[in-house]
């Protein structure tokens, strides 16, 4: 009996090793934060702000200078920076633990049409990742599949939750399509020469985007009883209440794309990687297609492109008009908790930095279809926000002191944290 009650209390440590720290239980206390500089996820800034929130609900943003009674428990951010929480959309976080495992990757599935497959159902909300990103800012994500031609359906999540039900900000928020590419990869190990060649499939490619959706289409004007559950979760790119997420990067692949699908009844656009869309602003804003482009810290593609050019992208962007915001889906899950810096990184290439902060959040929720309550410090807005020592955007400054999501005051802590101090115990003693 001993040896299974060590073995029971063994596994229960185990467990308690690799789960997330408990979520924060409900707001019930008003907050006050007093003397920050906020940063409003807008363009706008309070050097000196007084911010106030209630029931997970911003009350009051303003300056602090304001004649007005402070509630509840009051927090001096003299010196500091408030911002919204940062978003990072099409992303995999909570659906792909560890690369290198086969067993923690839920990211895709079977099959090259598959908008019915939904990714918020196999979200881990006690991903380590996941909790990885909370302190740097990232507080909320877009959680999408990968992989086929249709990948499946995106969600909206915040990362402090007990399960995928309790995380869902926004549910099925769109569909997600990988646009075929002109050009691919020779195939060395098959006698191809390396590097790009035309791709010979390409008209067939797209030819069986149009038919897919040439059928979903006439499905959801049919009377038919048999349920075709790809079919039927196209409905919503028809109809508005979805967007279509295109992951295309070439100019001719841009093109092509928002042409096709428009011609076949899709309402909203969004373009996901864009990385010659400074190439073609004018057709993007004709089109009213928002960018999440790729993220900045990269090499450039082709030989004949600018050194620089994933550096500038995101501004070459802004300035000819465009809705843009940052997102890093190629990248690994982990560098998601960079995303802060890659928008530092276009400050240095001259955007204004304010402007580079909407880039993760106001442009973000707009683009995703949740401005209503996040990505912007607003009164009755949502209160998901966090405290830095510094400039979020810089390495040396992104020091979170604070975060809230809905108001909840959630953990800081993460495996590296822990990691961090054990090891700073150690060699501290030495």
């Amino acid at each position: 009996m001993k040896k299974y009650i060590t073995l029971l209390i063994a596994f229960g440590m185990v467990l308690q090793t690799m789960a997330q720290q408990t979520p924060a239980p409900k707001q019930t206390e008003a907050i006050t934060i007093e003397g920050a500089t906020a940063h409003l996820g807008n363009g706008e800034v309070i050097e000196s702000s007084l911010i106030m929130f209630e029931d997970g609900k911003l009350t009051f943003v303003g300056d602090s200078k304001m004649k007005i009674a402070r509630k509840g428990k009051i927090i001096d951010a003299t010196g500091k920076h408030v911002y919204p929480g940062f978003i990072a959309p099409a992303k995999t976080l909570g659906l792909v633990e560890i690369d290198a495992v086969r067993a923690t990757k839920d990211e895709d599935e079977l099959g090259d049409f598959i908008p019915h497959v939904r990714s918020l159902i196999a979200y881990n909300a006690e991903s380590k990742v996941v909790e990885s990103m909370r302190p740097n800012g990232v507080l909320i994500a877009q959680i999408a599949p990968t992989g086929g031609r249709i990948s499946g359906t995106s969600s909206i999540v915040q990362f402090d939750a007990w399960n995928w039900e309790d995380a869902a900000i926004k549910v099925d928020d769109g569909v997600h399509l990988n646009w075929p590419n002109t050009f691919r990869q020779g195939r060395w190990w098959a006698g191809e020469e390396r590097g790009y060649q035309p791709n010979k499939d390409y008209g067939e490619q797209t030819q069986a985007v149009v038919t897919f959706f040439k059928n979903a289409a006439a499905y959801g004007k049919s009377t038919s009883k048999e349920v075709n559950p790809a079919f039927a979760a196209m409905k919503g790119i028809f109809d508005g209440t979805q967007k279509l997420y295109v992951h295309a990067d070439g100019e001719k692949e841009i093109i092509d794309a928002i042409n096709t699908l428009k011609a076949n009844g899709t309402k909203e656009i969004v373009l996901i990687g864009g990385y010659h869309a400074y190439k073609i602003p004018e057709f993007l804003k004709s089109n009213n297609i928002p960018v999440l482009v790729q993220y900045t810290h990269n090499l450039p593609v082709y030989d004949d492109d600018d050194y620089d050019l994933p550096y500038k992208l995101p501004k070459l962007l802004v300035d000819a008009g465009l809705m843009v915001a940052i997102q890093n889906s190629d990248a690994e899950n982990f560098q998601t908790r960079n995303l802060p810096f890659y928008a530092g990184q276009v400050v240095q290439q001259g955007l204004d930095k304010e402007v580079a902060v909407q880039l993760l959040t106001g442009n973000t929720a707009k683009i995703l279809g949740i401005d209503d309550l996040y990505g912007t410090l607003e009164n009755g807005k949502s209160a998901t926000l966090f405290i830095s020592e510094g400039d979020a955007l810089d390495m040396a400054g992104n020091q979170l002191t604070h975060a809230f999501i809905d108001g909840r005051s959630v953990s800081l802590e993460t495996h590296q944290t822990e990691l961090w101090k054990r090891y700073l115990g150690k060699y501290e003693g030495e």
